[in-house]
């Protein structure tokens, strides 16, 4: 492999915002959390309903929705990598409920150098993933849905493509205003790698629930996240857990709180990380139909990220 391939590799895997995952494998950007609302609850979203952003995290979700939505979003995270989404899902005549969604994360410019290491410019490196989406209900309390997802990758001149699914369920106990879901995430494989190595997806099972509270205007949420990573011991995987709380302060505002419990272990630098692995963020709704959410991620000393979205309801 000649040097200038090698530092191509080293300094994506340098400024990849999962670097500190254990699991050896590509296209790591699909573990992100994606838009605003979702980040600022830590990621424990997959037994949420009627937003369309859910079919990142559990295309069940879908069938939920009570109209059409198209959402869009951007997402700011360390030094110069930045990232953006966008998603859109309706339901068509008795067929069921369609939906598509795109992210991609953009790395920045990078210096060049040949074997020699001479400079010879500049050069890139960015992640895209198209997510094609059906999803259905049965007796307005199961939910199931799946996505086809394409996924390119590029290096400078390098690229890289890879073929996955996403499975969900979805289960509504209405008697106590809680939801149950379970999503099998980025089942798939690398049809073309970078170099001569194909490397495995970032396989995620995640298992999670959610109550609107009864004399508090609260909806609790919470997920095991990762629960298929390699492990010495199964329990540590139970380790990979997050925590979120929606506050409805008024009609038209909303205080979101979250914890990522693996983002905190992973972000330790030392004997202190602040606030690393906690989250929060605030939502506005006018006319309802017009939503505006922000969510603030803290990595403790390396830094923190932000997202804004805007989503919107179709008549």
């Amino acid at each position: 492999m000649k040097i200038k391939q090698i530092i191509l590799i080293l300094i994506l895997t340098a400024c990849s915002p999962v670097l500190y995952s254990q699991n050896n494998s590509t296209y790591n950007f699909l573990k992100l959390d994606v838009d605003a609302r979702s980040a600022s609850l830590a990621g424990s979203f997959i037994s949420a309903e009627n937003d369309v952003n859910i079919l990142f995290y559990n295309p069940a979700g879908i069938a939920t929705l009570e109209k059409s939505q198209i959402s869009a979003g951007f997402f700011k995270y360390l030094l110069d990598i930045n990232s953006g989404n966008a998603a859109y899902a309706m339901k068509y005549k008795d067929y069921g409920y369609f939906s598509a969604g795109i992210r991609y994360i953009n790395y920045g410019s990078f210096d060049k150098y040949d074997e020699n290491f001479n400079n010879t410019g500049t050069f890139s490196a960015n992640d895209i993933a198209l997510s094609l989406g059906y999803a259905n209900g049965y007796d307005g309390k199961l939910f199931y849905g799946a996505n086809a997802k394409l996924i390119y990758s590029n290096i400078d001149e390098f690229t890289s493509t890879g073929l996955a699914v996403d499975l969900g369920l979805m289960y509504k106990l209405v008697d106590y205003n809680a939801n149950f879901g379970i999503s099998l995430l980025n089942l798939g494989t690398q049809m073309s790698s970078y170099m001569d190595t194909k490397e495995k997806l970032p396989l995620e099972l995640r298992i999670g629930s959610s109550v609107k509270l009864e004399y508090l205007p609260l909806n609790f949420s919470f997920s095991f996240n990762n629960i298929v990573e390699d492990t010495d011991e199964i329990i540590n995987r139970f380790k990979n857990f997050s925590l979120g709380g929606e506050f409805t302060l008024s009609d038209y505002l909303n205080l979101r709180l979250g914890y990522n419990n693996q983002n905190r272990q992973n972000l330790k630098t030392g004997s202190s990380i602040g606030i690393g692995g906690f989250s929060a963020g605030i939502g506005f709704r006018y006319e309802d139909k017009y939503f505006v959410d922000y969510g603030f991620n803290s990595m403790g000393k390396i830094g923190a990220t932000h997202r804004i979205n805007l989503r919107y309801i179709l008549e």
